[in-house]
C-alpha cells in the first residue's frame, strides 16, 4: 500500500482561501515546523514529526510552513521526507534570506544567498518547486529591490509559485512591490501580540497580500497547558522570552484562564480553539499552528464551523487588557543584521 493510500481523507470540514494572482488554495490552519527542527525548541524527534505532518494532511491541513534556518535545515528535510510520494497533497511555504555561523543566525537577503539557498532548500523538501517562497526578514544591509529582483527571477523561472515577504514593514513592502509581485506577507499575530493590526494588516488587505500570522498560539501560552510552575531548559526559545518571565508570565496565565472560562462557557471549546478562532475572524487569512506530535494537531478540528461576533471579540479585548498590565511583543525573536564588513555582500 503507498503512502498515498495509507494517509485518510480528512472527514472534517476544512476552510481554505485562495491566494490571489496564483492557482494557490491553502487550509487556513497551517502546520508551522519550527519546532520540528528542534534550534531553540529543545531538540526534535524525526519519527514523530513525520506523523505530525501525516496527521496534518489527513485533517485537511495543506499548507506546511518552514524554513532552513529552522534547525538550520533539519526542518526542511523532515518535511521532504514526510511529502515523499505525496507532495500534490501539500502547499510547501518556505524561506530565504537568513545564513547560520557557528548555531548563530544572521540577516542575509542579496541576490547571491537567495539564489544559493533556493537550491539548497529544493534538496532538502525533495521537490522541483517551491509553492510560496518568502523572505524571512529584511536585511537593512541590501536594498529592498535587490532581494525583489531576485525573487521575481525565481518566479519567472517556476522554481517558485508565489512570492512571499516576512516581518516587512508597509515601507519595505510598498519598495518590493514596485519591482516584483508580492502574493503573500507573514507576520507575527495573536491575542496578545497585534501590532500589525494598526497599518501592515490593512495594507495586506487593500492590496489582496494573502497573510499568514505566525505565532498562533504564542509559544504554546494559549494551548492552555501552562502553569506557574512550567520551566524551560536553556535550549527553549522561551527560557528567554520576556512573556515567560515573572511577573509578566503570571499575568499571561491569568488572561489564558479566563480567556479557557469564556471559550467554555460560551461555546463549549478550550482557549486553544478561541485564539485560532480570534485570529480567523479578525481577518488574517491563514493561521500558523505550530506543532510536532501528532496529538497537537487534534485540537485544530474545534476551530471550524463556528466564529466570533462583535461582542466576543469586546469581552476577550476586555480581559487581556485587564490581565495583561505590563505587556511586551515578539521583538527578542528579530535576528541580529550581518556586521556591514568587505564581504557583507556575499
Amino acid at each position: 500500500m503507498s503512502l498515498s493510500t495509507q494517509l485518510r481523507t480528512p472527514t472534517v470540514e476544512t476552510e481554505f482561501v485562495g491566494i490571489p494572482d496564483t492557482q494557490l488554495v491553502v487550509s487556513r490552519v497551517a502546520l508551522g515546523t519550527w519546532a520540528m527542527g528542534g534550534w531553540m525548541w529543545g531538540g526534535t524527534d524525526t519519527r514523530e514529526s513525520v506523523a505530525t505532518i501525516h496527521a496534518a494532511l489527513s485533517q485537511g491541513i495543506n499548507l506546511i510552513d518552514t524554513a532552513p534556518a529552522y534547525g538550520f535545515g533539519v526542518s526542511e528535510e523532515i518535511v521532504g521526507a514526510a511529502l515523499e510520494g505525496v507532495r500534490s497533497r501539500a502547499v510547501i511555504a518556505t524561506k530565504t534570506g537568513l545564513e547560520w555561523r557557528d548555531g548563530k543566525v544572521y540577516r542575509n537577503a542579496t541576490r547571491a544567498r537567495i539564489m544559493q539557498e533556493v537550491d539548497d532548500s529544493l534538496r532538502r523538501l525533495r521537490t522541483d518547486y517551491i509553492d510560496i517562497y518568502q523572505v524571512h526578514w529584511p536585511d537593512p544591509l541590501v536594498p529592498v529591490e535587490e532581494t525583489a529582483e531576485a525573487m521575481r527571477s525565481l518566479y519567472e523561472q517556476g522554481k517558485i509559485r508565489a512570492v512571499g515577504v516576512s516581518n516587512f514593514s508597509v515601507a519595505e513592502m510598498e519598495r518590493f512591490r514596485r519591482v516584483a509581485p508580492l502574493h503573500v506577507l507573514q507576520s507575527p499575530y495573536n491575542l496578545f501580540e497585534r501590532a500589525i493590526d494598526a497599518q501592515i494588516l490593512p495594507y495586506a488587505r487593500a492590496n489582496g497580500i494573502t497573510t499568514l500570522g505566525y505565532g498562533a498560539l504564542c509559544r504554546g501560552l494559549l494551548s492552555g497547558r501552562m502553569r506557574p510552575d512550567t520551566t524551560f531548559d536553556g535550549g527553549d526559545l522561551r527560557h528567554i522570552d520576556p512573556k515567560f518571565q515573572q511577573p509578566r508570565f503570571s499575568q499571561y496565565l491569568e488572561a489564558v484562564q479566563q480567556l479557557d472560562e469564556l471559550a467554555q462557557r460560551r461555546f463549549h471549546r478550550r482557549v486553544i480553539h478561541l485564539a485560532v478562532r480570534w485570529m480567523l475572524d479578525r481577518g488574517i487569512s491563514v493561521a500558523l499552528w505550530g506543532g510536532r506530535h501528532p496529538d497537537q494537531l487534534e485540537a485544530a478540528l474545534g476551530v471550524n464551523g463556528w466564529s466570533l461576533n462583535a461582542l466576543h471579540r469586546e469581552l476577550i479585548d476586555c480581559i487581556v487588557n485587564m490581565a495583561v498590565v505590563d505587556s511586551v511583543g515578539p521583538e527578542f525573536m528579530a535576528p541580529p543584521q550581518r556586521r556591514q564588513s568587505a564581504n557583507s555582500r556575499s
